[in-house]
């Protein structure tokens, strides 16, 4: 079972890096790198969180069985020291295996490919992805090209930064640093810019999610906010029809103005291909006028110009086509919301929908949750759910900002965190252990994470679910996850004490500790910024309970949600009168259809009896017509055997036209392009040869 933990959650990770990534990307659409690059460093990230409790419960083993081979006589048991060797050291038979256990050597060498694959991922890969996958280029020497520009004065920076201090510390003579200090070095200061952006996160996130299970309990809260985003999203909906419409007034501009035999109608053909296919159907290709191009004469556009426009044109395709997505799956969220208002005060506790789903639901669902169970987990069960889980996520937001202003006293020990550890670790309760590690750093990543999945910035960095979210955004994830992760464990390793830089404890580290190295080499950072800034998470918690935020957004003309607001009000009102108008539109499309299903029910059957008692009535005529006219009969039937006798019948029962031409007849009316088919069964035939013969 030791190896057999370590692979298992190994898999899982991985499939659940997968699900996430599917739901917010489009495999079929992003390029494959994308894919590959974002699912690599989510899955990094995810199980750096799933297989750290693992490290910490073996670690607490390995000071079990070290404590007890070292273990001396009773008069050895007095000396004064730190936490460890005041407590009676352990009986050989309570240091058991646990059932996660992983062999020396494993852990260490599995962190460090972790780690460095996660870091070159956040600091040098994925921002050229970024770059090449945000470029216009039409090759892919180009979009490198592109990427190397962009990326010269981010990687110049560090190279400069870098620099300077190698050249201080050789002209220095008091300094004589060597390589693992230097890693040391470079790991401290990735994890300090990653520890100041966690804290900023970690605090929106403590108040955030409790706070929005409580208000999803509030009847008419959820309602009141859909509202609110269906104004805005009807505005950035219009904003983005109106951009993509000047776009493609420029594309069709371009490509009216460059012919076919111009050298760049490659380019103009690469950027057609990504344009919409009404837009494509408008403009199509330029291949009706054969003129050369004079370079003399006539001024075309540059392929630097081309290129910005491809960039232009991919950014508002996206764009374009995430906003009908989106306002598509706010009607239906808003329609069921208003479905749950509308049965709370039903009598007979049957669920009732407005809007049937278009996809059919499985017997087990229909089963198990049908419209009574709908209506008592909706309209009773919900929101008091909804309460309780508030009330929970809530007191472990207290328990963490109360260990993050604590986590530095090591006698008395105040970290709820460590104190919960180390209780487990007095009884050797490994189950426990990892339970309460993997809960306690669960929810911390949940509260970074979720901060990370909600925050926009303008229209440059936004995950958007239904797979939505393009390749620079889903990049971008991909390097904050990699770069908030390290900071994340290490700071969850200090709560709980199992960093001996913290707990100030002559015992074994953890695995993923020892290849962080000794933070000593920069004590003001171990002994100062590690400490105090994550202090800082009251404030932001204080600030975020009281909506300091949403309030200076508000202020600065970024309308946000907020209940005793003017603007609010008339965001909301507008929403409202827009989702009652798209309701009226649904319901007239819903009764269409409904009408026109009823018709083929209850005419259809009727219809096909009379056909086939006209069959029946008409066949005398037919054999007559034959016997008296053989050569026509045989110029209006088919040279094969595979036209119905219900065709060759209605043929012969409408009249001819007046324009009919039997030399120009063929074999199968319904060709395009032998004619065309009227109504009323009457068939038209014209020669493209003889369309003219009248002029």
């Amino acid at each position: 079972m030791s190896g057999a933990a370590l692979g298992l959650e190994i898999v899982f990770v991985f499939f659940l890096a997968l699900f996430l990534l599917h739901r917010y990307g489009d495999f079929k659409k992003q390029h494959r790198l994308v894919i590959i690059g974002t699912l690599l460093a989510w899955y990094l990230c995810f199980l750096i969180i799933f297989i750290l409790p693992l490290d910490v419960s073996t670690t607490i083993y390995n000071r079990c069985k070290h404590a007890a081979a070292n273990s001396s006589p009773p008069e050895n048991s007095n000396t004064s020291g730190s936490f460890a060797t005041a407590t009676p050291a352990p009986s050989q038979h309570l240091c058991f295996k646990p059932w996660s256990y992983i062999p020396d050597g494993i852990m260490p060498v599995f962190w460090r490919v972790v780690y460095w694959t996660s870091q070159f991922l956040t600091w040098i890969l994925l921002p050229f992805m970024q770059s090449y996958a945000r470029s216009g280029g039409f090759s892919i020497t180009g979009k490198i090209k592109t990427a190397l520009i962009e990326n010269a004065i981010y990687y110049g920076t560090y190279l400069l930064i870098f620099g300077a201090f190698l050249i201080y510390v050789a002209v220095n003579p008091h300094l004589h640093l060597e390589w693992n200090q230097l890693q040391t070095i470079g790991i401290a200061a990735a994890n300090t810019w990653g520890l100041f952006l966690l804290v900023l996160l970690l605090g929106y996130g403590l108040v955030e999610i409790p706070r929005s299970y409580w208000n999803g309990a509030k009847k008419g809260y959820l309602l009141m906010k859909t509202y609110f985003k269906a104004a805005k999203l009807m505005t950035e909906k219009a904003d983005a029809e109106e951009n993509l419409e000047d776009i493609m007034e420029e594309v069709r501009k371009v490509n009216e103005s460059i012919k076919y035999n111009h050298p760049l109608r490659k380019c103009v053909d690469t950027i057609l291909k990504k344009c919409p296919t009404e837009y494509q159907e408008k403009m199509g290709r330029n291949m009706d006028d054969y003129e050369d191009f004079d370079e003399k004469h006539n001024t075309y556009p540059s392929e630097k110009s081309l290129v910005k426009l491809h960039k232009q044109v991919i950014y508002s395709v996206q764009r374009h086509r995430r906003t009908q997505v989106q306002w598509q799956i706010l009607l239906d969220q808003a329609f069921y919301l208003e479905d749950v208002a509308k049965n709370e005060a039903s009598v007979a506790h049957q669920f009732v929908h407005t809007f049937q789903s278009p996809e059919p639901e499985n017997r087990l669902t229909q089963y198990f949750y049908n419209p009574t169970v709908e209506w008592y987990w909706e309209c009773l069960l919900r929101p008091w759910f909804h309460r309780i889980l508030a009330v929970i996520l809530s007191i472990f937001s207290v328990i963490v900002v109360w260990s993050e202003c604590t986590f530095f006293s090591t006698r008395p020990v105040l970290s709820l965190f460590a104190v919960f550890i180390q209780l487990a670790e007095n009884t050797y309760n490994y189950i426990y252990i990892e339970i309460a590690c993997f809960l306690s750093i669960f929810f911390l990543s949940i509260c970074v994470y979720s901060t990370v999945f909600r925050i926009r910035v303008f229209n440059y960095y936004y995950l958007a679910s239904h797979h939505q979210t393009d390749a620079y955004s889903l990049l971008f994830s991909g390097m904050l996850f990699c770069r908030l992760t390290p900071p994340l464990c290490l700071n969850f390793l200090g709560l709980t004490h199992m960093d001996s830089s913290i707990s100030h404890q002559n015992t074994q580290p953890t695995a993923y500790t020892s290849i962080m190295g000794s933070m000593k080499v920069l004590s003001f950072i171990a002994d100062g910024f590690y400490i105090y800034y994550p202090m800082l998470v009251v404030i932001l918690c204080i600030a975020t309970y009281f909506s300091l935020g949403t309030r200076c957004l508000n202020l600065l003309g970024f309308q946000q949600f907020m209940g005793d607001n003017d603007m609010t009000s008339d965001l909301v009102d507008e929403g409202k009168e827009l989702i009652r108008r798209e309701k009226r539109k649904r319901q007239r499309q819903e009764e269409g259809e409904n009408r026109r299903r009823e018709w083929k029910e209850r005419y259809g059957q009727n219809r096909e009896d009379s056909t086939r008692n006209r069959n029946v009535h008409t066949n005398p005529k037919e054999s007559n017509f034959s016997d008296v006219n053989p050569n026509r009969s045989s110029k209006y039937t088919r040279g094969n055997n595979n036209r119905t006798e219900r065709d060759r019948i209605e043929l012969l029962q409408d009249p001819e036209p007046m324009d009919f031409n039997a030399d120009t007849f063929t074999d199968d009316p319904l060709d395009p392009e032998s004619g065309r088919y009227q109504p009323g069964g009457r068939y038209l035939s014209m020669s493209r040869s003889r369309i003219f013969d009248d002029v």
